[in-house]
């Protein structure tokens, strides 16, 4: 005869030695920055086990109501910084494209003033290269040393060329452009564009001075443009000084 109460207490005893061969599952909550620290230390976690990846949810910063996955975030990203870098890639290439060009200009400007015969000549190319190939608004050259009579019949018929003593008072406000050997580009001072572009003062909005020899000492010219940012002191100054230089020797030459 089989006592119940026997089998009662061994099977109470079976459970009790089955819970304690159990291992004990201890609760240990992880901070973020644990867990930020694991994932920096396992780049490739999210490779091996890309199953978590459909589950996880991030805020759509960029728009929208709802939630986007991990990935979605991470091609979005990508996607931005791509664009970034092809309008980059783009601006690189119109500014190689806008160099190609103006070399090739200054390659004929320079095989033109080498043909020259004579100053007069040369002011007459460097006036008409201005106008027609290098698209200036407005454009004035100001010499400071000139035979008498030279430039006479140039001057009645235009106003590109300005004879002047370097001496001269009305060359003041350019005092300290004078003084240097660079190039200058910006907006210029009422009494720097009253001087050099008279009637038409008030269409420029921007101006480039560019001496020619060292300290200006033949003169200078000056580039005006109607765009207020067309000349700006950011931009480079190498075409503008490769300018001055062979306007310079070509009138120094002759």
């Amino acid at each position: 005869m089989v006592n119940r109460g026997s089998c009662a207490g061994f099977r109470r005893g079976c459970r009790d030695m089955t819970s304690a061969n159990k291992p004990q599952v201890v609760n240990v909550e992880l901070t973020a920055e644990e867990v930020v620290d694991y994932l920096q230390s396992h780049p490739e976690f999210f490779e091996q086990h890309q199953s978590l990846l459909d589950g996880l949810r991030i805020p759509h910063r960029t728009g929208g109501v709802g939630a986007v996955s991990l990935i979605e975030r991470q091609v979005a990203t990508l996607r931005k910084k791509n664009q970034q870098l092809e309008r980059k890639l783009r601006d690189l290439v119109d500014i190689a494209r806008t160099n190609d060009e103006l070399a090739d200009k200054v390659h004929v400007l320079a095989t033109a003033l080498m043909a020259a015969g004579s100053r007069t000549h040369v002011v007459e190319v460097a006036e008409e290269m201005l106008r027609s190939s290098f698209n200036a608004d407005q454009s004035v050259l100001v010499l400071f040393e000139w035979t008498d009579g030279e430039f006479d019949e140039f001057i009645r018929h235009g106003r590109f060329l300005r004879t002047v003593s370097r001496d001269d008072t009305a060359l003041s406000p350019f005092k300290t452009f004078l003084k240097g050997s660079e190039s200058r580009c910006g907006k210029i001072r009422d009494t720097q564009r009253k001087f050099l572009f008279a009637d038409d003062a008030d269409d420029i909005g921007s101006a480039a001075l560019v001496p020619l020899g060292e300290n200006a000492s033949s003169g200078f010219l000056a580039i005006g443009s109607r765009d207020a940012e067309y000349f700006n002191p950011g931009m480079s100054m190498d075409f503008l000084g490769r300018l001055g230089d062979l306007l310079g020797c070509a009138l120094a030459v002759r």
